[in-house]
């Protein structure tokens, strides 16, 4: 198995990581000519790039290329070829200079390179396809290396993209749609971003007009129904973080569907990518806030270099929670946050500040990077007030608009709007690793003018500063108080009208934190992770974990009953299926899938009469989490029948 979840890449020749064994230069502008053929499923091109050697006697350049694109020539400004040494490891390739450049000079290499990317090839970014030509459409993106990139997702440049193809198709670029007529559509990017994604699309799209933007829609097949849908969708979500990040880049997108085995988004310059997995009836706006939130977040402001990636994946994430509290409430965010915070804490190895360690697109990279990147942001906000986090936010989009930025810049943004300095917060959540364990003390008096809550508030981390909610429930209305937790021990005095019953740290779960409960949390959501990318001996491991700690789990025991009816070990299976029912049912819907998967069980071993029972089980409880209902309905009508395993 190539990706062995928790095996950070330190080396520093990574291509993803740490980069600096390589000379530096810097990226300014490309001039690409690309003819696409859908027939042959092929690209040809020839890309000129501009860039200026940032170290003193730079001998050589290296830039990633795919490796399924054949270099032909590489020449300088004067016709003068260059060698260039392929590394198929990393999908790389090394220009060396007849002569060094010194520092500061301005350097253009043209590279002629042609090749077939069907979509079947190994990408750069193993598993994911993010280029690929079929006979009647086309997508190439940027982490393709679908022309020579160096600086991947940290080095902005300017491009002019002149695309050839076949009479009766058309090219989204850079900015959206192109106003050619064709065979040769131009795209003229004049802003440093990341201009390096197309799309070949035959036909008109659906065009959606609502709130005043028009987008349109390039959905194929059975997508093609709900393409309206999304436009209008996507217009909504535009013009909501309008009124929170800014002015959008693009305000009138396209959105382009891609393939299976695709990101289920992506984000271009004015374009959205969408896989059909992440198109249905039912508007994915999860994915659709993501991607939409990048306009801002990638194309007109990205990292400086790949550890400050958390600010563009965490306020991606920390996005969708934000059109989620618009549409159903702060409880629907406080949920989203409570289960990002769990993903966040099962990479307790890497700070938030050096995710350049862990390879692209990998569970931990996006664990830490958007999980626990947007529980900061959260947590920012929760400890700036909504008023000024919301004016940090703006005004660090307008001091960055169209540049690289750091984390040190976006903490100054918030100090200003803040009017005090946020150095304490950034130093625990985004240059350490480490989460509190609370530890609730209080004593209860009675005073004159009812009652006295006394008491501390304790942790083991030494160096912790963090304003801490409580809340006390009385016989009356609750009595709400902030703490300010500073060091091991922190004491508290809150006086209440009423008698209080229960006194409560942190109620909302704003504080990335550990507890009894949330450490079994944290092990199933490993061992999901491990299973995902099929380990299931680590798998089972961790949900082990899980049940030495909380025997009951029911959770647990469904996830370790699913790995055994992968594996047909049924007995297996249906013991531990039975051990969920036994078990404390959360989170509820356990209870409905566990009688269809002991149905499927009796089926598989012949026995109907027991099948029908537990399906006829899980039709009472009504659940139709996940489309338990209609699964139900199927297998009452005809047997489950066991499958292949040869797809195990």
């Amino acid at each position: 198995m190539r990706l062995r979840f928790f095996a950070l890449l330190l080396l520093s020749g990574s291509l993803y990581g740490q980069e600096d064994r390589r000379s530096r230069i810097d990226v300014e502008s490309y001039l690409i000519d690309a003819q696409i053929n859908p027939d042959t499923q092929s690209v040809s091109a020839r890309a000129t790039v501009k860039f200026t050697s940032l170290d003193d006697a730079v001998s050589s350049a290296t830039f990633d290329l795919n490796n399924n694109l054949n270099i032909s020539k590489i020449v300088d400004s004067n016709g003068q070829s260059l060698t260039g040494t392929r590394n198929q490891q990393d999908h790389s390739v090394r220009l060396a200079f007849p002569s060094p450049l010194p520092k500061g000079q301005s350097v253009s290499v043209t590279f002629t390179y042609d090749g077939r990317l069907t979509g079947s090839e190994e990408s750069p970014i193993y598993g994911i396809k993010f280029a690929s030509i079929q006979p009647d459409f086309a997508f190439l993106l940027y982490p393709s290396r679908w022309f020579p990139i160096s600086g991947y997702s940290s080095d902005r440049f300017t491009a002019k993209l002149n695309i050839t193809v076949p009479a009766g198709y058309q090219v989204v670029g850079p900015g959206g749609l192109s106003f050619g007529s064709g065979p040769v559509f131009t795209f003229e990017f004049n802003k440093p971003s990341f201009p390096g994604d197309i799309a070949v699309v035959k036909g008109a799209p659906v065009k959606n007009a609502t709130d005043g933007l028009t987008t349109s829609v390039f959905f194929r097949g059975n997508e093609v129904p709900f393409a309206n849908a999304y436009g209008a969708s996507t217009a909504q979500i535009v013009n909501h973080f309008t009124g929170i990040f800014g002015i959008a880049p693009y305000a009138n997108l396209t959105v382009v569907e891609t393939v299976d085995g695709a990101p289920n988004g992506y984000a271009g310059a004015g374009v959205v990518f969408l896989s059909p997995r992440a198109i249905s009836k039912d508007v994915n706006t999860n994915v659709l806030a993501n991607q939409i939130s990048r306009q801002w977040w990638q194309i007109a402001t990205s990292p400086l270099n790949r550890n400050h990636l958390w600010l563009e994946n965490g306020m991606a994430l920390y996005s969708e929670a934000l059109w989620q509290e618009k549409e159903k409430g702060a409880s629907a965010l406080e949920q989203r946050m409570k289960d990002a915070a769990i993903t966040a804490l099962t990479v307790d190895n890497v700070p938030l500040i050096q995710t350049s360690r862990l390879e692209d697109y990998s569970p931990e990279y996006w664990a830490l990077s958007a999980s626990k990147g947007a529980v900061v942001m959260h947590m920012l906000r929760s400890t700036m007030t909504d008023e000024k986090f919301f004016k940090g936010v703006k005004l660090f989009m307008e001091q960055k608009n169209w540049q690289s930025a750091t984390t040190e810049d976006f903490r100054k943004a918030c100090e200003t709007a803040m009017g005090e300095e946020l150095q304490y917060f950034f130093l625990q959540w985004v240059s350490s690793n480490s989460a509190p364990e609370f530890k609730l003390e209080y004593t209860i008096f009675r005073t004159t003018k009812g009652f006295r809550v006394q008491g501390k508030i304790s942790q083991d981390l030494d160096t912790f500063r963090m304003p801490v909610d409580l809340r006390i429930e009385t016989e009356g209305n609750p009595e709400e108080k902030r703490v300010e937790v500073m060091g091991t021990s922190s004491e508290f005095s809150v006086d209440t009208f009423g008698k209080p019953k229960k006194v409560l740290i942190d109620p909302s779960n704003k504080v990335l934190r550990m507890s009894p409960q949330v450490r079994v949390d944290v092990a199933i959501r490993r061992g999901e992770q491990f299973a995902q990318v099929s380990e299931f001996a680590d798998a089972l491991r961790e949900y082990q974990k899980a049940l030495d700690t909380q025997r009951n789990s029911s959770m647990a025991h469904y996830r370790v009953a699913e790995i055994f009816f992968l594996q047909h070990n049924y007995q297996s299976a249906a013991n531990e299926f039975r051990e969920v029912l036994n078990g404390d049912l959360l989170p509820k819907w356990t209870e409905v899938w566990t009688h269809i998967y002991l149905g499927k069980v009796f089926d598989i071993t012949g026995q109907r009469e027991r099948a029908v029972n537990e399906y006829t089980q899980a039709q009472r409880t009504r659940d139709n989490t996940q489309g338990a209902q209609d699964e139900v309905s199927k297998y009452l009508r005809q047997p489950y029948k066991e499958a292949s395993r040869e797809a195990i």
